[in-house]
């Protein structure tokens, strides 16, 4: 599903303009970049938790090279289900 079908079902179900819901959509995800971001957590009940996890410096080789490298310290984006939306997805797999 993309963004687009996101939108048209959105309005579909609401009844609200497309041009609308696109710009809620919009700013609902902007707002959640901006938060993580600035190192901050979403948590939508019932749904899961956007949150910034923090990933420690380690040493990789590059095969190609044959070299050592050290990657530094980063905090990476990641989404942590609910329980109820996850329950959800278990019992409709096929």
């Amino acid at each position: 599903m993309t963004k687009a079908d996101i939108v048209n079902e959105i309005s579909k179900n609401t009844g609200i303009e497309k041009v609308t819901v696109q710009k809620t959509v919009e700013a609902f995800m902007e707002t959640v970049k901006d938060s993580l971001s600035s190192d901050k957590n979403v948590y939508l009940r019932g749904f899961g938790s956007f949150i910034v996890k923090k990933r420690a410096k380690k040493t990789a080789r590059n095969i190609s090279k044959n070299t050592t490298i050290i990657i530094p310290e980063h905090s990476i984006p990641a989404f942590k289900p609910a329980k109820t939306f996850v329950s959800k997805v278990k019992t409709n797999v096929k």
